[in-house]
This record gives structure tokens, C-alpha cells and sequence, in this order.
């Protein structure tokens, strides 16, 4: 009897103990952050989850120009995005040298990249006072610890916990090795019904003093309209070969729809509604409405300040951008009742110029007009509306037009692949634009 009490006893005294370590098991279970999911890499300027946005990727003090830096100096670019998820991640990175395709360059790391291959970025901030809380995280290379060897292009990496597979972003790159000097005229275009509606470029490359063997196989122009992947062209025969000097400049080659202007928002404020902006409302989140686009594919050219596809994020409202500027379900609405069949989606630097799920667009055929809603983050934004028929069929300037006296800028590189190697160098880099 008395052997029983105690074990009674002991029980009793035991089970609080018990309950207690059960539920700060539970708690930390509970308060425990799920990890990024492991991703299969792609080599394209990816966000690979939905909670990472506003990436920025730019050679330091040049806000939205291309990410090129020279080899061998102490150029650095600065890279910038938030996660959504709030938390507080341990975030890496790496590179990896591509071919002029944008393909592994079956290079090792110690060959193309110097110190560990490996850094972890290390400045983070909470945001401060938003209805969509983040954090905002930046770092700048390269660095002594990570530092490319070789010119070319290059894939930047951003991935959790040190773990390659756990990828949340990707970037394209380029270092150059001037090697090559670039000469651009803006003439033109040789078909006679397109002069009011396209650009053409013709181009001298001066070889300098390196060796080309084979300029037809060995050397490759590259010409992108505006840093856009979805409007640029491919040049690898030259016309001419001078000694030093090949000419491209041929009839169909390099000759550009000009586009329009590009569309623009200013969501710098809450407190007051910009020239595009119908409607604000503020409640557990923010939501915006844009004034309705009308299709102008038909209209005749008018000049508009625009940044060329780039974005900016600015608060006029606060102090720092990058930190206290809010999250914003901004509705984008084109009124166009001629185009109803295909996709229809928003693109600009902000996106990358993506055709996918969260830039595209619904049919209303009772409102007649195309209408979607994306998560942008205050600041000022370029966007254009590109078409996808059934078919495939791309057309990025359906609501917009062509002219030749549309504002572009065009980036030109120039690869070479030396005998013997498997791997293309960036060799020259130039920008022209067609703004007098």
C-alpha cells in the first residue's frame, strides 16, 4: 500500500515536468523556420520563389545600367533584393563562368575564379513601418575572397544555408577584357518601308592588337535593344575584313523595330496620386489602380521621357527607399478590343522582360480589355504589353508601334573564342543611343 502512494506520488510531481518540456518541444518546432526549397538551376535571371522581389543587379553608382565590370580592376557591382517571408536567412553566393550562349563553359572554379568561390552576404535590414514586411538584403563584389580571372560572362548565384541546391535567385553578369574597340552608326533601315519604323546599326570591330585567326568562326557580336533578352540580334559573319578591322553591315542584319516610348508609373507616393494613378486604397494591404492603357500600335510617334524598360525604387514619402517603401498590388488595365485571342503580358526591367504567370494578363469580354495585378514596390516604373498568339508568335510592340524616332540604347558585345579553348571571352563593349 505505502509502495503504491509513492509511485502515485511521483507520477503526480513528475507530469507538470512532463507537460512542460512537451510544449517548449512544440514551440520550437512551431517558431522554427522552414528552409527555401531546393531548386534544378536555370541559366537565366531567375527569382526562383515568390517572395523574392525588387532584385537589383548594377555596377556600383551606375543605378540600372548593365552589370559589366572590367577584369583586373576594382569595379564592383551591387546587388540588392528583398525576401518577403520577414525572417533573418543566411544567404551565399558563388559564380560560374558561361559561354557566349549562356551554357557552363566546362570550366573548374579554379579556373576562372580566385579565392573560395564562395561569400556570404552579411548586410540585411528589416523593413520598417510596412503593411508587407521584408527584409532587405545587399552585398557588393567581387571581393579578396571572390574575384573573376577570366572575361566573359558569368552567372551569380544566390542560395540558403551555403547550400547550392537551395537557390532563391540568379544573375546574369559580364566581365570584359577591352581588348576590342567598338564603332556604331545608326542609319536607316536599307528596306524602303520600314525607314519610319526601324533602326539599323552597322558596326566596325577593331581587332587592337589581338590574334584572330578565323574572324568567321572565332569572333560573335552580340546587340541587345534596351538590356532586353527578348529583342536582340546575333551577328558572326563580318562583311568586310580589313586588317585589323571587320565591318557588319550587312542589308537584313541588326535592323530593329524601333518600338515606342516606353509606359510609366510613379508610385514614389501614398499620400498623393500620380498622373497615372486613379486610385489608392489602404487597408491590411495597398492596392493601386492604374488609369486604363489604350492601344496605340496605330498612333503616330509622340516624344515621352521614359528610362528605357528600367525601374527605380524611390519614396517621396519617407527617408530611406530601400527599407521603409511599401509593397503594392498595383492593377495594370489595357483597353483593347482587337486583340483577344493569344496571351497578353506586362514586361519591363522589373521582371526581367518575363512571359510568366505573374505578369499575365486576363480577358474581360464583357469589359472588352486585358487586366492584371502585380506586387510592385514604390519607386518609379517603366512597362510595355507584349503579345503571345496561339501560335507562339511574339509581338512586343502590338499596343505600342514602331518609329524610328523612339529613344533606345543598344548594347553591343563582342566574344572571341581562342584557338584551342572551349570558352568564349567578352573582348569589347559598347553602348550607343539613338537620342541625338
Amino acid at each position: 500500500m505505502n509502495g503504491k502512494i509513492k509511485i502515485t506520488v511521483v507520477f503526480v510531481l513528475l507530469f507538470p515536468v512532463t507537460l512542460g518540456l512537451m510544449a517548449q518541444k512544440n514551440r520550437k518546432k512551431r517558431t522554427q523556420r522552414e528552409r527555401s526549397p531546393q531548386q534544378e538551376l536555370i541559366y537565366d535571371n531567375i527569382n526562383y520563389l515568390p517572395a523574392i522581389k525588387s532584385v537589383l543587379l548594377h555596377p556600383v553608382s551606375q543605378e540600372n545600367s548593365l552589370p559589366v565590370i572590367e577584369l583586373h580592376s576594382d569595379d564592383q557591382l551591387a546587388l540588392a533584393f528583398d525576401d518577403l517571408r520577414g525572417d533573418v536567412r543566411n544567404y551565399y553566393f558563388n559564380i560560374e563562368h558561361c559561354d557566349a550562349a549562356w551554357q557552363p563553359s566546362r570550366l573548374s572554379p579554379l579556373e576562372y575564379a580566385e579565392g573560395f568561390n564562395e561569400g556570404r552576404i552579411m548586410e540585411y535590414q528589416r523593413s520598417v513601418n510596412t503593411l508587407q514586411p521584408y527584409t532587405h538584403y545587399r552585398a557588393q563584389f567581387p571581393t579578396d575572397n571572390l574575384r573573376p580571372k577570366l572575361a566573359g560572362n558569368y552567372l551569380l548565384k544566390v542560395y540558403e544555408d551555403a547550400d547550392k541546391q537551395r537557390l532563391v535567385l540568379t544573375r546574369k553578369f559580364y566581365v570584359l577584357a577591352p581588348l576590342m574597340s567598338v564603332a556604331a552608326q545608326l542609319v536607316p533601315s536599307m528596306e524602303v518601308s520600314r525607314r519610319g519604323t526601324n533602326q539599323k546599326l552597322n558596326l566596325v570591330v577593331n581587332t587592337g592588337g589581338l590574334t584572330v585567326n578565323n574572324p568567321y568562326q572565332d569572333i560573335k557580336v552580340l546587340v541587345k535593344q534596351n538590356q532586353r533578352p527578348d529583342i536582340q540580334q546575333w551577328v558572326t559573319t563580318p562583311v568586310f575584313v580589313r586588317n585589323t578591322e571587320l565591318t557588319y553591315n550587312k542589308q537584313n542584319t541588326l535592323d530593329f523595330g524601333g518600338g515606342n516610348e516606353f509606359r510609366y508609373i510613379d508610385l514614389r507616393s501614398l499620400r498623393l496620386a500620380s498622373e497615372r494613378v486613379a486610385n489608392i486604397s489602404i487597408d491590411s494591404a495597398v492596392r493601386v489602380t492604374l488609369v486604363p492603357d489604350e492601344n496605340y500600335g496605330t498612333a503616330s510617334y509622340a516624344s515621352v521621357f521614359d528610362e528605357n524598360g528600367n525601374f527605380f525604387i524611390r519614396n517621396q514619402d519617407k527617408t530611406d527607399a530601400a527599407t521603409e517603401s511599401d509593397y503594392i498590388w498595383v492593377t495594370f488595365t489595357l483597353a483593347d478590343d482587337a486583340v483577344r485571342d493569344g496571351s497578353v503580358y506586362i514586361v519591363g526591367g522589373f521582371n526581367n522582360y518575363m512571359r510568366d504567370e505573374s505578369g499575365r494578363m486576363t480577358y474581360d469580354s464583357t469589359e472588352r480589355r486585358w487586366q492584371a495585378t502585380l506586387l510592385l514596390k514604390q519607386g518609379l516604373y517603366d512597362y510595355e504589353y507584349v503579345h503571345v498568339d496561339d501560335s507562339g508568335n511574339i509581338n512586343p510592340t502590338f499596343s505600342s508601334g514602331n518609329h524610328f524616332e523612339t529613344n533606345n540604347t543598344y548594347q553591343i558585345l563582342v566574344y572571341n573564342r581562342r584557338q584551342g579553348t572551349t570558352w568564349d571571352e567578352l573582348v569589347g563593349y559598347s553602348q550607343i543611343s539613338t537620342q541625338p
